[in-house]
């Protein structure tokens, strides 16, 4: 199936049936395959709220290094690149390491984790400015700076709004 032909009227229709079908009764996770989990999941809208997140953040593989982000960009490992699955794409936010409470800042470009429980993945290089290389998977803070509106505006996120600070105290 070729893009042109995937985005007819039809399958865009068929597209937000699914997706109102898994708000009212998600399906199990063995119903869906890992790709048409992914498809899914990227239909929905993102949420530019701006809301502080706590979760769990992992971070790329080396093999990712030069891959194509969602985006259109490729995969620095040196780069403060970042993935959610939430956040729109130019997102910039503030991720803290809740163990040790070092941060760092992020520009989201890519979507994923596609791993349970966790809420970001991040670039070797930013893993290691927070000190998570060791352990690979962290409880971090997420507290957006600036979020990009569909209008083509920003929205100061809480990161800025709650004087810059992350706070566990977040959902």
């Amino acid at each position: 199936m070729t893009l042109n032909s995937a985005l007819t009227p039809t399958w865009l229709a068929s597209c937000a049936a699914a997706v109102a079908l898994l708000a009212v009764a998600p399906l199990p996770a063995s119903a869906l395959t890992d790709a048409e989990a992914i498809a899914v999941q990227r239909t929905l809208t993102p949420d530019r709220s701006g809301q502080v997140r706590k979760g769990k953040a992992s971070y790329y593989h080396h093999s990712f290094a030069g891959r194509k982000m969602a985006d259109g960009g490729r995969m620095d490992p040196a780069s403060n690149n970042a993935a959610s699955k939430t956040l729109p794409l130019g997102t910039v936010a503030k991720v803290t390491n809740l163990e040790n409470g070092r941060s760092a800042i992020v520009k989201i470009r890519d979507r994923g984790p596609y791993a349970d429980g966790r809420i970001v993945d991040l670039s070797p290089g930013t893993a290691r400015e927070l000190d998570m290389t060791e352990k690979g998977v962290v409880r971090v803070v997420v507290a957006p700076l600036i979020v990009p509106q569909p209008d083509g505006s920003i929205k100061l996120g809480a990161g800025l709004t709650e004087g810059g600070q992350a706070t566990a105290s977040a959902n």
